[in-house]
């Protein structure tokens, strides 16, 4: 079984989902998404898989979301996302994808759904 984490290693929810994911006996792939941002496409791949909208990916928490004035609505779902691949801080975390489905992991407990018994 393949699994992917987009993790941020300083991040509590990411390292607990990352925990979890490990309590399962699988290694997962860990993509430090600062280090290695997703490519657009798999950006636009991962958010429609989830179901998401564009917007609900955005870490709202983080100084450069009100510095850019991210919440004003006029920006456009390309413009959002441009504004994830310069600057990876604003994608939300962690991103799990499992044989059986992909989820934002917030809290980390989410990860349960789409991963198989330990």
């Amino acid at each position: 079984m393949t699994i992917t984490i987009y993790h941020n290693p300083k991040c509590g929810t990411s390292r607990n989902t990352l925990a979890l994911i490990r309590n399962t006996g699988v290694e997962p792939d860990v993509i430090e998404y600062l280090i290695t941002p997703p490519s657009r496409d798999k950006l636009l791949e991962l958010i429609s898989v989830m179901g998401i909208r564009v917007r609900d990916l955005l870490r709202k928490k983080e100084t450069l979301y009100e510095e850019l004035k991210l919440d004003d609505h006029t920006w456009t779902d390309d413009e959002l996302i441009s504004f994830m691949l310069a600057h990876p801080i604003l994608i939300n975390r962690p991103i799990v994808e499992t044989p059986t489905g992909t989820k934002l992991c917030r809290p980390s407990e989410l990860v349960l759904d789409i991963l198989p018994l330990p």
